[in-house]
């Protein structure tokens, strides 16, 4: 709590989650051959995201498809990612957190590969809505592992993750746009010999998680949110996926540039988005609160999506880059808060919170072509700006649950830390 750390004890949001988490990234350095290979895992999981990003048009062109229909790629992905974190905790409870792993990773290999093989935009889809499987079930099970077994407790454990996931959202793009110069179908063929690495890795370095007393149902994570803190961070991270997966899968298509330059702009971003949610959210949250970050953090995603939306080409690419800060600072934020703000397991309560969220991933990349091609191309980022705003205000009006939720189970998650989370 940033008042008993400060000495002053006086500010009203003092017990806000995440306020004091500057020092976390101290013990990033210092973590178990396990965390390493999970978290290396972990980049090239979350590179698979932003992989397709700078060769769109190209596999639109290749495969004689439209942009409404080439955003199902994401559609499908992450529609089928949001139903598997149902799937995520009664999997990982039953054979084992390191056997869920292998399994999402294993998934990931085969379709990934199998994707380079489309010959229609259908296949690809499906294709996708495989690799989908296999990445919810590596995800959120690395979370755990990560969180359970890294040196330094949770707070370093998230820190940790968001640096594989900024890191993975900014290779991505840049590998996606090396490979897919050639061919569309290289990064795909290239994400499988990757993630074939990381199964390796975790097979090596990575033991066995105990499994917990009782197993979890499929139901759980959906009763988790029956929490209201939980609940409330659901909701507005729903709201803020819309914005965000409105930028990666959207933008694309509007900056129409090369591969090359496409990639260019979307590794910056990813840059942007990895300094801002390891580096800066920290001392933010340490000095501001986590809720004043998080709602300043989406008005200003708003105001930037609208610059976006309405600026020149020039304008747009330094708008594009410039929201992965923005981005990186809410990322972290809301995931402290999904595993803090509940008195859920923290597996089950990343489940419920995933599996609402993710479905506002799925609809931002098949909605903004439409709401396009229905009205205009200004249209679909005024749509986002405003589901950014939406999440800000759920923050401001369930302020007082979010805070005193946390405040009070922080004791109760803290003793947690450095325990394997899937043990009892």
């Amino acid at each position: 709590m940033r008042g008993s750390e400060s000495g002053s004890g006086t500010d009203p949001f003092d017990d806000e989650p995440g306020a004091g988490r500057a020092g976390g990234a101290g013990a990033l350095p210092r973590q178990p051959k396990a965390v390493w290979a999970t978290a290396g895992a972990s980049v090239v999981a979350f590179m698979g995201i932003g992989l397709v990003d700078p060769i769109l048009p190209s596999i639109a062109k290749g495969l004689d498809a439209t942009p409404s229909q080439v955003s199902l790629l994401f559609t499908s992905y992450f529609l089928i990612t949001a139903f598997a974190m149902l799937l995520t905790g009664w999997v990982s409870s039953r054979i084992g957190g390191r056997k869920t792993l292998l399994l999402g990773l294993a998934l990931v290999v085969v379709f990934a590969a199998l994707s380079g093989t489309s010959s229609s935009v259908g296949e690809l889809v499906g294709f996708r809505a495989g690799w989908g499987l296999g990445n919810a079930l590596f995800v959120s099970t690395a979370l755990a592992v990560i969180v359970g077994a890294a040196a330094g407790g949770s707070a370093t454990a998230i820190l940790l993750y968001e640096s594989a996931l900024g890191l993975g959202m900014a290779c991505g793009p840049l590998l996606g746009a090396l490979l897919g110069n050639a061919s569309w179908r290289y990064p795909f063929f290239g994400t499988a010999a990757l993630m074939a690495t990381g199964f390796v890795c975790v097979t090596a370095f990575l033991k066995e998680q105990p499994r917990p007393a009782a197993k979890t149902s499929l139901l759980d994570p959906l009763r988790a949110l029956g929490h209201g803190g939980l609940a409330s961070v659901a909701a507005s991270a729903f709201f803020y996926n819309y914005a965000f997966f409105t930028v990666l899968a959207f933008t694309p298509f509007v900056l129409d540039m090369t591969p090359y330059r496409s990639g260019a702009v979307f590794f910056a971003w990813g840059l942007l988005l990895a300094a801002f949610s390891v580096l800066v959210a920290p001392r933010l949250q340490a000095r501001f609160g986590s809720l004043r970050v998080l709602g300043g953090s989406l008005l200003l995603l708003a105001a930037d999506l609208l610059v976006i939306g309405y600026g020149s080409h020039g304008t747009a690419v330094a708008g594009t880059i410039v929201s992965g800060a923005f981005i990186g600072l809410n990322n972290t934020v809301f995931t402290e808060l999904a595993l803090g703000v509940s008195d859920a397991p923290r597996p089950v309560a990343s489940a419920g919170y995933n599996f609402v969220r993710w479905f506002a991933a799925a609809a931002a990349p098949f909605l903004a072509p439409k709401i396009e091609e229905w009205t205009n191309v200004h249209v679909p980022f005024v749509v986002a700006a405003g589901a950014a705003v939406v999440g800000a205000a759920v923050v401001g009006l369930r302020r007082g649950a979010l805070t005193h939720e946390a405040a009070r189970l922080r004791p109760a998650h803290r003793s947690e830390d450095g325990v394997a989370v899937f043990a009892d």
